[in-house]
Protein backbone atom coordinates (compact mmCIF):
# COMPACT_ATOMS: atom_id res chain seq x y z
CA UNK A 1 0.00 0.00 0.00
CA UNK A 2 1.15 3.20 -0.56
CA UNK A 3 2.85 5.68 1.85
CA UNK A 4 2.21 9.32 2.72
CA UNK A 5 4.21 11.59 4.42
CA UNK A 6 2.00 14.23 6.43
CA UNK A 7 2.54 16.62 9.01
CA UNK A 8 -0.14 17.69 10.97
CA UNK A 9 -1.60 19.58 14.39
CA UNK A 10 -2.71 17.77 16.97
CA UNK A 11 -5.66 18.43 18.96
CA UNK A 12 -3.41 19.49 21.78
CA UNK A 13 -1.52 22.22 19.23
CA UNK A 14 1.85 20.53 18.91
CA UNK A 15 3.06 19.71 15.46
CA UNK A 16 3.22 16.62 14.20
CA UNK A 17 4.51 14.65 11.51
CA UNK A 18 5.27 10.87 10.37
CA UNK A 19 3.72 8.25 6.96
CA UNK A 20 0.55 7.07 6.89
CA UNK A 21 -0.56 4.28 4.28
CA UNK A 22 -3.59 4.61 2.65
CA UNK A 23 -4.96 3.84 -0.94
CA UNK A 24 -4.49 7.97 -1.74
CA UNK A 25 -4.46 11.49 -0.40
CA UNK A 26 -7.70 12.04 0.25
CA UNK A 27 -7.63 8.41 2.39
CA UNK A 28 -4.96 9.57 4.29
CA UNK A 29 -6.58 12.74 5.32
CA UNK A 30 -9.66 11.12 6.67
CA UNK A 31 -7.72 8.52 8.54
CA UNK A 32 -5.59 11.14 10.30
CA UNK A 33 -8.87 13.44 10.99
CA UNK A 34 -10.21 10.26 12.63
CA UNK A 35 -7.42 10.28 14.74
CA UNK A 36 -7.83 14.17 15.91
CA UNK A 37 -5.64 15.65 13.45
CA UNK A 38 -5.23 18.75 11.58
CA UNK A 39 -2.96 17.38 8.14
CA UNK A 40 -1.66 20.61 6.48
CA UNK A 41 0.68 18.42 4.07
CA UNK A 42 -0.02 15.22 3.06
CA UNK A 43 2.63 13.71 -0.28
CA UNK A 44 3.30 10.99 -1.58
CA UNK A 45 6.20 9.55 0.36
CA UNK A 46 9.31 8.42 -2.35
CA UNK A 47 11.84 6.21 -2.05
CA UNK A 48 15.65 7.40 -2.23
CA UNK A 49 15.73 6.32 -6.11
CA UNK A 50 12.82 9.02 -6.53
CA UNK A 51 13.98 11.57 -4.16
CA UNK A 52 13.94 15.10 -6.01
CA UNK A 53 15.90 17.60 -4.64
CA UNK A 54 13.81 20.29 -5.37
CA UNK A 55 9.87 18.84 -5.75
CA UNK A 56 8.21 20.04 -8.75
CA UNK A 57 5.54 22.95 -8.06
CA UNK A 58 3.34 24.70 -10.27
CA UNK A 59 4.81 28.76 -10.26
CA UNK A 60 2.53 30.84 -8.00
CA UNK A 61 1.00 33.20 -10.42
CA UNK A 62 -0.29 30.49 -12.68
CA UNK A 63 -1.99 29.46 -9.70
CA UNK A 64 -3.35 33.10 -9.54
CA UNK A 65 -4.60 33.49 -12.54
CA UNK A 66 -6.47 29.84 -12.48
CA UNK A 67 -8.37 31.06 -9.25
CA UNK A 68 -8.97 34.23 -10.80
CA UNK A 69 -10.41 32.31 -14.05
CA UNK A 70 -12.63 29.56 -12.14
CA UNK A 71 -14.16 32.36 -10.09
CA UNK A 72 -15.19 33.62 -13.62
CA UNK A 73 -16.55 31.01 -14.97
CA UNK A 74 -18.54 30.24 -11.43
CA UNK A 75 -19.78 33.43 -11.57
CA UNK A 76 -20.89 32.91 -14.94
CA UNK A 77 -22.86 29.67 -14.45
CA UNK A 78 -20.56 27.15 -16.33
CA UNK A 79 -20.02 23.92 -14.42
CA UNK A 80 -16.96 23.01 -12.60
CA UNK A 81 -16.04 20.08 -15.00
CA UNK A 82 -16.27 22.17 -17.87
CA UNK A 83 -14.81 25.13 -16.37
CA UNK A 84 -11.48 22.77 -15.80
CA UNK A 85 -11.51 20.98 -18.91
CA UNK A 86 -10.99 24.28 -20.68
CA UNK A 87 -8.86 25.71 -18.49
CA UNK A 88 -6.72 22.09 -18.69
CA UNK A 89 -6.24 22.47 -22.35
CA UNK A 90 -5.45 25.80 -22.34
CA UNK A 91 -2.99 26.04 -19.22
CA UNK A 92 0.55 27.67 -19.44
CA UNK A 93 1.79 25.14 -17.35
CA UNK A 94 2.27 20.96 -18.97
CA UNK A 95 2.65 20.37 -14.94
CA UNK A 96 -0.60 22.49 -13.97
CA UNK A 97 -2.40 21.17 -16.99
CA UNK A 98 -1.85 17.42 -16.21
CA UNK A 99 -2.85 18.16 -12.28
CA UNK A 100 -6.37 19.87 -13.43
CA UNK A 101 -6.91 16.85 -15.45
CA UNK A 102 -6.63 14.85 -13.20
CA UNK A 103 -8.58 16.86 -11.09
CA UNK A 104 -11.38 16.78 -13.39
CA UNK A 105 -11.57 12.71 -13.32
CA UNK A 106 -11.78 12.64 -9.84
CA UNK A 107 -14.91 14.74 -10.13
CA UNK A 108 -16.34 13.21 -12.91
CA UNK A 109 -16.17 9.88 -10.45
CA UNK A 110 -18.11 11.51 -7.87
CA UNK A 111 -15.11 13.48 -5.69
CA UNK A 112 -15.22 16.84 -4.24
CA UNK A 113 -13.44 19.68 -5.76
CA UNK A 114 -11.02 19.82 -2.54
CA UNK A 115 -10.84 16.54 -1.85
CA UNK A 116 -9.49 16.20 -5.68
CA UNK A 117 -7.38 19.45 -4.32
CA UNK A 118 -5.81 17.55 -1.64
CA UNK A 119 -3.98 15.12 -4.21
CA UNK A 120 -2.55 17.83 -6.36
CA UNK A 121 0.22 19.10 -3.50
CA UNK A 122 2.10 20.65 -6.58
CA UNK A 123 -0.77 23.31 -7.74
CA UNK A 124 -2.72 23.66 -4.65
CA UNK A 125 -0.94 24.49 -1.15
CA UNK A 126 -2.25 22.92 2.18
CA UNK A 127 -4.02 25.94 2.98
CA UNK A 128 -5.87 26.34 -0.54
CA UNK A 129 -7.54 23.20 0.23
CA UNK A 130 -8.85 23.98 3.42
CA UNK A 131 -10.12 27.04 2.28
CA UNK A 132 -11.99 24.81 -1.12
CA UNK A 133 -13.11 22.72 1.23
CA UNK A 134 -15.14 25.47 3.22
CA UNK A 135 -16.18 27.07 -0.02
CA UNK A 136 -17.97 23.87 -0.73
CA UNK A 137 -19.51 24.04 1.84
CA UNK A 138 -21.00 27.39 2.07
CA UNK A 139 -21.76 27.81 -1.64
CA UNK A 140 -19.12 30.50 -1.98
CA UNK A 141 -16.69 28.95 -4.66
CA UNK A 142 -16.58 32.16 -6.78
CA UNK A 143 -15.83 35.05 -3.88
CA UNK A 144 -13.62 32.35 -2.30
CA UNK A 145 -11.55 31.87 -5.49
CA UNK A 146 -11.36 35.69 -6.19
CA UNK A 147 -10.06 35.88 -2.82
CA UNK A 148 -7.44 33.46 -2.72
CA UNK A 149 -6.41 35.01 -6.04
CA UNK A 150 -6.46 38.62 -4.46
CA UNK A 151 -4.11 36.75 -1.78
CA UNK A 152 -1.75 35.53 -4.45
CA UNK A 153 -1.21 38.28 -6.06
CA UNK A 154 0.05 39.94 -2.85
CA UNK A 155 2.29 37.46 -2.44
CA UNK A 156 3.76 37.83 -5.35
CA UNK A 157 4.04 41.43 -5.16
CA UNK A 158 6.01 40.68 -1.52
CA UNK A 159 8.28 38.36 -2.96
CA UNK A 160 8.70 40.66 -5.89
CA UNK A 161 9.70 43.94 -3.33
CA UNK A 162 12.07 40.97 -1.76
CA UNK A 163 13.81 39.76 -5.11
CA UNK A 164 14.32 43.67 -6.60
CA UNK A 165 15.65 44.92 -3.14
CA UNK A 166 18.69 42.22 -3.35
CA UNK A 167 19.53 41.95 -7.17
CA UNK A 168 21.54 44.66 -6.92
CA UNK A 169 23.63 44.13 -4.38
CA UNK A 170 23.90 40.25 -5.45
CA UNK A 171 25.19 41.50 -8.80
CA UNK A 172 27.47 43.67 -7.40
CA UNK A 173 29.12 40.76 -4.86
CA UNK A 174 29.35 38.79 -7.76
CA UNK A 175 30.80 40.85 -10.13
CA UNK A 176 33.35 41.62 -7.37
CA UNK A 177 33.97 37.71 -6.71
CA UNK A 178 34.58 37.43 -10.19
CA UNK A 179 36.97 40.46 -10.79
CA UNK A 180 38.88 39.49 -7.54
CA UNK A 181 39.28 35.91 -8.84
CA UNK A 182 40.58 36.62 -11.93
CA UNK A 183 43.36 39.03 -10.88
CA UNK A 184 44.07 36.47 -8.57
CA UNK A 185 44.02 33.13 -10.28
CA UNK A 186 44.70 34.39 -13.83
CA UNK A 187 46.42 38.04 -14.10
CA UNK A 188 49.14 37.85 -10.86
CA UNK A 189 51.15 34.51 -11.58
CA UNK A 190 52.09 36.52 -14.71
CA UNK A 191 53.46 39.17 -12.60
CA UNK A 192 54.93 36.95 -10.27
CA UNK A 193 57.34 35.92 -12.91
CA UNK A 194 58.09 39.43 -13.89
CA UNK A 195 59.00 40.28 -10.40
CA UNK A 196 61.05 37.66 -9.70
CA UNK A 197 63.18 37.95 -12.99
CA UNK A 198 64.01 41.95 -11.73
CA UNK A 199 64.80 40.42 -8.61
CA UNK A 200 63.36 43.96 -7.29
CA UNK A 201 62.21 44.62 -3.73
CA UNK A 202 58.48 44.85 -3.69
CA UNK A 203 56.08 47.07 -1.95
CA UNK A 204 53.95 45.50 1.56
CA UNK A 205 50.86 45.91 -0.56
CA UNK A 206 52.49 43.98 -3.62
CA UNK A 207 54.29 40.95 -1.19
CA UNK A 208 50.68 40.87 0.66
CA UNK A 209 48.87 40.25 -2.54
CA UNK A 210 51.40 38.05 -3.68
CA UNK A 211 51.44 35.97 -0.44
CA UNK A 212 47.27 35.37 -0.96
CA UNK A 213 47.41 34.38 -4.59
CA UNK A 214 50.43 31.71 -3.84
CA UNK A 215 48.15 30.80 -0.41
CA UNK A 216 45.29 30.52 -3.10
CA UNK A 217 47.24 28.06 -5.73
CA UNK A 218 48.16 25.84 -3.24
CA UNK A 219 45.65 25.66 -1.11
CA UNK A 220 42.54 26.44 -3.56
CA UNK A 221 41.26 23.03 -4.59
CA UNK A 222 41.06 21.94 -0.60
CA UNK A 223 39.13 24.74 0.03
CA UNK A 224 36.65 24.17 -2.73
CA UNK A 225 36.04 20.55 -1.78
CA UNK A 226 35.90 21.54 1.88
CA UNK A 227 32.95 24.60 0.68
CA UNK A 228 31.12 21.80 -1.54
CA UNK A 229 31.42 19.18 1.76
CA UNK A 230 30.14 22.25 4.21
CA UNK A 231 27.13 23.08 1.33
CA UNK A 232 26.08 19.47 1.20
CA UNK A 233 26.22 19.00 4.97
CA UNK A 234 24.28 21.94 5.70
CA UNK A 235 21.64 20.96 3.15
CA UNK A 236 21.36 17.54 4.59
CA UNK A 237 21.27 19.04 7.93
CA UNK A 238 18.52 21.57 6.93
CA UNK A 239 15.96 18.48 6.24
CA UNK A 240 15.98 17.83 9.85
CA UNK A 241 14.34 19.43 12.19
CA UNK A 242 16.56 20.93 14.72
CA UNK A 243 18.08 21.81 11.68
CA UNK A 244 15.74 23.58 9.84
CA UNK A 245 14.85 24.99 13.89
CA UNK A 246 18.55 26.27 14.40
CA UNK A 247 18.81 28.48 10.71
CA UNK A 248 15.23 29.78 11.13
CA UNK A 249 16.70 31.55 14.91
CA UNK A 250 19.99 32.54 13.60
CA UNK A 251 17.99 34.14 10.45
CA UNK A 252 15.77 36.00 12.55
CA UNK A 253 18.73 37.13 14.93
CA UNK A 254 20.54 39.00 11.90
CA UNK A 255 21.12 42.28 11.80
CA UNK A 256 18.57 43.99 9.36
CA UNK A 257 18.24 40.77 7.46
CA UNK A 258 16.73 39.51 10.15
CA UNK A 259 14.28 42.62 10.48
CA UNK A 260 13.26 42.13 7.17
CA UNK A 261 12.63 38.38 7.62
CA UNK A 262 10.74 38.90 10.51
CA UNK A 263 8.34 41.48 8.87
CA UNK A 264 7.60 39.42 5.56
CA UNK A 265 6.43 36.55 8.00
CA UNK A 266 3.84 38.50 10.28
CA UNK A 267 2.62 40.21 7.20
CA UNK A 268 2.22 36.63 5.18
CA UNK A 269 0.57 35.46 8.53
CA UNK A 270 -2.35 38.35 8.81
CA UNK A 271 -2.76 38.24 5.03
CA UNK A 272 -3.67 34.29 5.03
CA UNK A 273 -5.28 34.45 8.00
CA UNK A 274 -7.63 36.87 6.88
CA UNK A 275 -7.94 35.38 3.64
CA UNK A 276 -8.94 32.82 5.79
CA UNK A 277 -11.57 33.80 8.18
CA UNK A 278 -13.41 35.92 5.17
CA UNK A 279 -13.72 32.85 3.08
CA UNK A 280 -15.61 31.44 6.23
CA UNK A 281 -12.81 29.36 7.71
CA UNK A 282 -13.25 27.90 11.16
CA UNK A 283 -10.84 29.58 13.23
CA UNK A 284 -9.09 27.11 14.68
CA UNK A 285 -8.56 25.66 11.48
CA UNK A 286 -7.56 28.65 9.61
CA UNK A 287 -5.26 29.14 12.38
CA UNK A 288 -3.51 25.49 11.84
CA UNK A 289 -3.33 25.97 8.51
CA UNK A 290 -1.91 29.24 8.83
CA UNK A 291 0.80 27.89 11.24
CA UNK A 292 1.85 25.57 9.16
CA UNK A 293 1.92 27.75 6.30
CA UNK A 294 4.28 29.55 8.09
CA UNK A 295 7.71 29.05 6.98
CA UNK A 296 9.73 29.77 10.23
CA UNK A 297 9.94 26.54 13.10
CA UNK A 298 9.99 29.27 15.75
CA UNK A 299 6.94 31.20 14.57
CA UNK A 300 5.11 27.68 13.92
CA UNK A 301 6.12 26.24 17.42
CA UNK A 302 4.77 29.21 19.67
CA UNK A 303 1.87 29.64 17.10
CA UNK A 304 1.16 26.32 17.99
CA UNK A 305 0.99 26.87 21.36
CA UNK A 306 -1.44 29.98 20.73
CA UNK A 307 -4.17 27.58 19.25
CA UNK A 308 -3.55 25.34 22.40
CA UNK A 309 -4.51 28.13 24.19
CA UNK A 310 -8.18 29.46 22.05
CA UNK A 311 -8.86 25.55 22.34
CA UNK A 312 -8.85 26.06 25.90
CA UNK A 313 -11.39 29.14 25.54
CA UNK A 314 -8.81 31.57 25.88
CA UNK A 315 -9.80 33.41 22.58
CA UNK A 316 -7.22 34.26 20.28
CA UNK A 317 -5.93 37.81 21.35
CA UNK A 318 -4.27 37.04 24.00
CA UNK A 319 -2.95 33.39 23.13
CA UNK A 320 -1.28 35.53 19.88
CA UNK A 321 0.37 38.21 22.56
CA UNK A 322 1.65 35.70 24.70
CA UNK A 323 3.93 34.28 21.74
CA UNK A 324 5.68 37.37 21.92
CA UNK A 325 5.54 37.36 17.66
CA UNK A 326 4.08 40.20 17.43
CA UNK A 327 4.64 43.83 18.04
CA UNK A 328 2.00 45.84 19.97
CA UNK A 329 0.14 47.72 16.89
CA UNK A 330 -0.52 44.23 15.60
CA UNK A 331 -1.70 42.66 19.28
CA UNK A 332 -4.17 45.74 19.74
CA UNK A 333 -5.49 45.51 16.34
CA UNK A 334 -6.25 41.33 16.93
CA UNK A 335 -7.67 42.86 20.52
CA UNK A 336 -9.94 45.19 18.21
CA UNK A 337 -11.02 42.91 15.95
CA UNK A 338 -12.11 40.01 18.28
CA UNK A 339 -13.95 42.15 20.65
CA UNK A 340 -15.69 44.32 17.70
CA UNK A 341 -16.20 40.88 15.93
CA UNK A 342 -14.43 42.82 12.76
CA UNK A 343 -11.33 40.23 13.29
CA UNK A 344 -11.10 39.62 9.70
CA UNK A 345 -10.74 43.62 8.64
CA UNK A 346 -8.69 43.85 11.30
CA UNK A 347 -6.21 41.28 10.12
CA UNK A 348 -6.32 43.21 6.61
CA UNK A 349 -5.48 46.30 7.66
CA UNK A 350 -2.93 44.69 10.08
CA UNK A 351 -1.63 42.85 6.20
CA UNK A 352 -1.37 46.10 4.93
CA UNK A 353 0.47 47.94 7.64
CA UNK A 354 3.31 45.51 7.54
CA UNK A 355 3.57 45.16 4.36
CA UNK A 356 3.84 49.14 4.07
CA UNK A 357 6.42 48.18 6.99
CA UNK A 358 8.43 45.70 5.03
CA UNK A 359 8.32 48.32 1.38
CA UNK A 360 10.02 51.13 4.19
CA UNK A 361 12.76 48.56 5.51
CA UNK A 362 13.40 47.07 1.98
CA UNK A 363 14.22 50.54 0.77
CA UNK A 364 16.15 51.34 3.39
CA UNK A 365 18.22 48.28 3.20
CA UNK A 366 18.56 48.93 -0.31
CA UNK A 367 19.92 52.66 0.67
CA UNK A 368 22.31 51.56 3.30
CA UNK A 369 23.75 48.14 1.32
CA UNK A 370 24.21 49.72 -1.86
CA UNK A 371 27.04 52.15 -1.24
CA UNK A 372 28.41 49.65 1.57
CA UNK A 373 28.82 46.84 -1.48
CA UNK A 374 29.95 49.52 -3.63
CA UNK A 375 32.50 50.90 -0.99
CA UNK A 376 33.91 46.97 -0.29
CA UNK A 377 34.34 46.30 -4.43
CA UNK A 378 35.75 49.45 -4.36
CA UNK A 379 38.69 48.79 -1.16
CA UNK A 380 39.72 45.00 -2.93
CA UNK A 381 40.02 46.62 -6.55
CA UNK A 382 41.49 49.47 -5.18
CA UNK A 383 43.98 47.65 -3.06
CA UNK A 384 44.68 45.24 -6.19
CA UNK A 385 45.53 48.28 -8.30
CA UNK A 386 47.94 50.32 -6.05
CA UNK A 387 49.87 47.37 -5.10
CA UNK A 388 50.47 46.12 -8.78
CA UNK A 389 51.00 49.91 -9.56
CA UNK A 390 53.15 50.77 -6.66
CA UNK A 391 55.38 47.60 -7.60
CA UNK A 392 55.66 48.48 -11.21
CA UNK A 393 56.53 51.84 -9.80
CA UNK A 394 59.00 51.05 -7.22
CA UNK A 395 60.77 48.55 -9.98
CA UNK A 396 60.62 51.62 -12.26
CA UNK A 397 63.11 53.65 -9.77
CA UNK A 398 65.03 51.05 -8.79
CA UNK A 399 66.50 50.49 -12.66
CA UNK A 400 66.54 54.39 -13.02
CA UNK A 401 68.52 54.31 -10.48
CA UNK A 402 70.76 51.45 -11.56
Amino acid sequence: MPRYKFSAVAADGSLVSGVERSRGVAEARAQLAARQLQPFTVVPKKSILDLEITPKKVKKRYLMHFCRQLAVFARSGVSLIEALHILSEESPDRLMGKALREVRVALESGSTFAGAAAQHPELFPGYTVEVLQTAELTGRLDDVLDQLGDYLERELETEHKVRSALAYPSIVVLLAIAVSATLVVYVLPKFRGFFKTLNAKLPLATRILLAFANWIGNWGAPLAATLVVAVLGGALLLRTSRGRGWRDQVLLRLPVIGDLIYTSIVERFCRLLASMTAAGVSLPEALAVTTAATNNVVFRERLALARAAMLRGEGLAVPLGETGLFPGAARQMFTVGETTGSLDDQLQAAASYFDRELDYKLKRFTTLIEPAVIMAVGLIVGFVAIALISAMYGIFRQVKAG
